[in-house]
């Protein structure tokens, strides 16, 4: 198969489901606003085109009313029992876009398509619907089940695709590619039905008729995709709807006969992991120095006025704002800069949700060791005394959080990260039998 890179979508997803006449086009629509704001954001912000990038959303409804994630138990509670005992359709639409730049400028064409699943729900207990509830898993699904987990138990039967049901319906979008890559000779037309998802070899002996949708309409805004002859080279594909858009970059080698052929798919990842701590220092940095509260609620300021309010040079204050606002953690416009709604969320120091505590400990507690790292794995002792010039005795004590202030930081660390993943360990199990709890670490 085809490697792939997965890109988390910043597309924000409100867009009014009213001004839609069918619910299956706020989900196609939602899947290509994705697709576009990552497309657009890597040739823009990362200086590359993507060849392709896939979008997918996924929603329920019943009715005509759409159920997306709940925000809470009580809400997934309401969903369920909406659901209880009822057929829904579950539908998801998916956005394939085709990238290509010319005189530096972004080109795209779009082809989507969406698939609708029929499930329905048995009878159920509260007693159920609530143990389902408790376990966690309806928090970040739409319509507030997870069919290949423990959400199965809740359905009677499922008519069409059980992958769309999944998230992505990969039987229509296999013969979708199949249509704009391996178009269908005249003479090597054969009625052939497949009971199951055919391989790719076998994709061009698909009829038009049998590569069409189930679907009644269908949606393409673009003609069909043809790369000199030679599909999906360096394409990208999305085999998961989570939001996430994935492109994949090739190098291109030239052979003994000067042509030009892709034997290696560009590392992606591995680049990503060399270079990782630079963006992770941008975000230490911008947080030591209280950027982020400087910015907040939809504040903008030049580089030179946050330079003022920092005491820090101009010069080098603007390469840092511009260094996180290739981040996505701030706004740039011929204004200034501003925050983004993840920044003003998590980066602000005095937010509920706050994260600023944790990186303030990253940078100026692991940071440091870490940087002792290949010493520490060929000694494995601690590197307290390199990092911060305090020897310890003990493997699993450190000296240097024995005073009240360092105690004081470590411990606002801790509670800014549990605050985010307390939630989802606590409702993960059933600890409603236990009354105390043991924290094991070192």
């Amino acid at each position: 198969g085809l490697r792939f890179e997965v890109v988390p979508s910043w597309f924000k997803e409100t867009l009014e489901k009213s001004s839609f006449a069918v619910p299956y086009e706020y989900a196609i629509e939602t899947a290509k606003q994705k697709a576009l704001e990552v497309a657009n954001r890597m040739h823009l912000k990362h200086l590359r085109t993507p060849d392709i990038v896939i979008g997918a959303d996924t929603i329920v409804t019943v009715g005509k009313q759409i159920l997306e994630k709940p925000v809470d138990k009580q809400d997934a509670y309401k969903m369920l029992s909406r659901l209880s005992g009822k057929e829904h359709s579950v539908f998801t639409g998916v956005a394939i876009v085709h990238c290509s730049s010319k005189d530096n400028r972004l080109e795209t064409e779009v082809t989507d398509f969406y698939e609708e699943t029929k499930v329905k729900f048995a009878e159920l207990s509260e007693e159920l619907l609530w143990e389902y509830i408790h376990s966690g898993e309806p928090m970040d699904k739409a319509g507030g089940y997870g069919i290949q987990a423990l959400g199965g138990m809740l359905v009677e039967y499922v008519h069409g695709d059980f992958l769309n049901v999944v998230g992505f319906p990969l039987n229509h979008f296999c013969k979708k590619l199949a249509e704009l890559y391996y178009p269908p000779l005249k003479h090597t037309i054969q009625h052939v039905k497949h009971d199951s998802i055919p391989s790719v070899e076998t994709f061009e002996n698909l009829s038009d008729g049998e590569s069409d949708s189930s679907n009644p309409m269908q949606h393409k805004s673009a003609n069909k995709l043809e790369r000199n002859g030679v599909p999906l080279s360096g394409a990208v594909h999305t085999p998961v709807n989570s939001g996430s858009i994935q492109p994949v970059c090739t190098v291109a080698v030239e052979n003994q006969s000067g042509v030009m052929e892709y034997p290696a798919k560009f590392p992606s990842k591995i680049v990503e992991l060399m270079d990782g701590f630079r963006a992770s220092k941008a975000l230490f940095v911008a947080s030591k120095l209280k950027v982020f509260d400087l910015l907040k609620d939809k504040c903008i300021l030049k580089p030179v006025d946050v330079a003022n309010k920092i005491e820090a040079s101009v010069c080098g204050t603007e390469r840092l704002l511009d260094a996180c606002a290739s981040l996505g953690l701030l706004e740039k416009t011929h204004q200034g800069y501003s925050n983004t709604d993840s920044a003003n969320t998590y980066l602000v120091s005095d937010r509920e949700y706050s994260l600023h505590g944790y990186i303030i400990h990253s940078n100026d507690r692991l940071w440091h060791l870490f940087t002792h790292l290949e010493v520490a794995v060929k000694e494995g002792t601690m590197q307290t005394h390199r990092a911060f010039g305090k020897e310890t005795e003990d493997l699993f004590q450190d000296s240097s959080y024995h005073s009240v202030e360092a105690k004081q930081r470590f411990m606002t660390a801790m509670h800014s990260i549990a605050k985010l993943t307390a939630r989802d360990v606590a409702t993960a199990f059933d600890l409603s039998q236990f009354r105390s709890v043991c924290d094991l670490g070192g």
